[in-house]
């Protein structure tokens, strides 16, 4: 009777342990891959690259996230998200990072360079060596980045409306990945001639001021409005607007069409489309090469991986909303959201 007791005392132990700890019970020999996010999960860029790392790595590896929710903090609180972010990696001891987007890239990048563990970025606007105290980057961490293909974009517009373009609008909140773009992609210029138009690019911070640019664009007698982000904008308050909000107040109050430069701006109620970049793209890129990572079979020298792709998207509705007729050439390419 009492070795039966003790064996299920034993039994019961196990049980108790198994259902304390199912990954590493269940992971059977799996790597562990930890990704950290610099926004959050219900922003849909976040959401679609997720998604992708997911599909990619989910039968190779225990996959955990972590969000340093960098778009709807204040930027006084960032440092003290990426210290929560590093506590995570600590506990965690992962076999492979996964890094986010410019915020995640900046604040830790300089914390895994004095570390061993492999470490892929993805959705990086700025240049990567630009994070790293000696301007170069350590062996094991690469990556992809993220370049909106805006030139190319504002070009396939001007094939899409009856009357040329001469004068186009582009904002942009304040954000670390629009002041990146900024110096990067428009090399602190905030006018430049692109086709036979001329691009403004404006960054703004506050409600209200973005309410009066898309308000006054007809009077400076502008044709369009790109929608670059708009994810860190605040109210007089200082209080973060969703980005939600802001993109329905404009997509129901301009009296321009809006087209824009990423796939979670385009929609019913939103953005017209163009030629844009999505989170899917840039998590499978990334994913790839972790993948490699982990089976031994990446080689560094062909890094870093651009990913200029992009691929034209449209809504029907604002199609319609608009009167805008896609050139044959575009119609057979498109991807039509509601």
């Amino acid at each position: 009777m009492a070795i039966i007791v003790k064996l299920s005392y034993l039994l019961s132990t196990m049980l108790l342990l198994f259902s304390l700890y199912p990954s590493q019970t269940l992971a059977g020999g799996k790597k562990q891959i930890l990704v950290i996010e610099s926004y959050h999960a219900s922003f849909k860029w976040d959401a679609d690259y997720r998604r992708a790392i997911q599909d990619t790595l989910e039968d190779y590896a225990v996959i955990k996230f972590f969000e340093m929710d960098t778009k709807r903090l204040p930027s006084n609180l960032h440092p003290k998200q990426a210290e929560i972010a590093w506590t995570r990696y600590l506990q965690s001891e992962p076999d492979l990072v996964i890094l986010g987007d410019d915020n995640a890239l900046k604040f830790l990048g300089p914390k895994f360079a004095k570390k061993q563990t492999p470490v892929v970025y993805l959705g990086i606007n700025n240049n990567p060596r630009n994070y790293f105290e000696y301007a170069f980057l350590p062996k094991h961490i690469s990556g992809v980045l993220e370049r909106p293909l805006m030139k190319r974009s504002v070009m396939y517009l001007q094939e899409m409306t009856e009357k040329p373009m001469e004068k186009v609008l582009i904002l942009f909140d304040t954000s670390t990945t629009s002041k990146t773009i900024a110096k990067e992609v428009f090399q602190g210029k905030s006018k430049l001639k692109i086709g036979s138009a001329t691009v403004h690019v404006k960054f703004i911070p506050e409600q209200n001021q973005w309410q009066k640019a898309i308000l006054q664009a007809p009077g400076q007698k502008f044709d369009a409005i790109i929608l670059g982000l708009y994810h860190t904008i605040t109210n007089v308050k200082g209080v973060h607007v969703p980005s939600k909000n802001i993109i329905s107040w404009t997509s129901k109050n301009s009296a321009l069409p809006v087209f824009a430069f990423w796939e979670f701006s385009v929609g019913q109620g939103m953005a017209i489309g163009g030629l844009v970049l999505d989170g899917y793209s840039q998590g499978k890129a990334a994913a790839a090469i972790a993948l490699r990572v982990l089976q031994k079979k990446y080689d560094k020298r062909s890094e870093p991986a651009l990913n200029y792709q992009g691929q034209f998207v449209f809504s029907r509705s604002q199609l319609k909303k608009w009167n805008i007729q896609l050139p044959p050439h575009l119609q057979d390419k498109a991807i039509y959201l509601p």
